[in-house]
């Protein structure tokens, strides 16, 4: 039986029409890469419904890792995530119209758990193919957040337990033009930045190819 990697993405959020996470997680969603075949699912940009989503998806696929994708806005690189942190406290409302603050993700949970997806190698292949690409410690405190952590804390429950990262993406560059398109008029071009971070899609997605690559290389004789 062929094993199932998972890779997620957010719906648009914040007033936004497209999410290169949810793009690039459509990009990938029914492949097959180094023998392993990818099932692309969208989330829910939704407090409330996250967590019912993680557990149904798990059910659903039954994958051997979980590679999740979102949006950093102002990023230039891809951020390769260490560590998933105990904690919901929003800048914005998440697409429900809920902004939770100081609250945790889970009542029982530690504060943090780490990534277990073969990280380090993750950064080296990415660099290795011109892809910028860093490693990060905070995955913020938003949905992706959210994300990241429930994710690994729904595995510790499956047998055998799958492996779960994270990806935060770039703006893709037409998103940049549009915002720097709308700021152009008036007092507001004065407010909006000429130097917003982008990536192209096709980036985006070779970035995903290859956090697969590495995972599927971690998973050895599992799969």
């Amino acid at each position: 039986m062929t094993s199932t990697i998972l890779v997620t993405g957010f719906e648009p959020y914040g007033g936004m029409g497209r999410n290169p996470a949810h793009e690039a997680m459509q990009a990938v969603d029914g492949r097959s890469i180094d023998g392993v075949d990818v099932a692309g699912r969208s989330l829910p940009v939704s407090f409330a419904s996250l967590p019912g989503c993680i557990t149904a998806l798990l059910d659903e696929v039954a994958p051997a890792a979980v590679i999740g994708l979102g949006l950093y806005p102002g990023e230039a690189a891809i951020r390769i995530e260490r560590i998933g942190i105990n904690l919901a406290d929003c800048r914005i409302p998440d697409n429900d119209g809920l902004k939770p603050v100081d609250e945790t993700l889970s009542a029982n949970g530690p504060t943090a758990r780490p990534a277990t997806l073969p990280v380090r190698a993750i950064e080296q292949a990415m660099l290795g193919e011109g892809i910028p690409a860093r490693l990060s410690t905070t995955a913020g405190t938003y949905l992706c957040n959210a994300c990241f952590y429930g994710f690994l804390e729904a595995a510790e429950t499956r047998t055998p337990r799958p492996l779960c990262g994270f990806l935060h993406v770039p703006f893709l560059p037409e998103q940049v033009a549009g915002m720097l398109a709308a700021g152009c008029v008036g007092q507001e071009a004065e407010r909006v930045r000429a130097d917003i971070p982008s990536m192209e899609l096709g980036r985006i997605v070779a970035a995903v190819e290859v956090a697969i690559r590495e995972t599927v290389k971690a998973l050895g004789s599992s799969v």
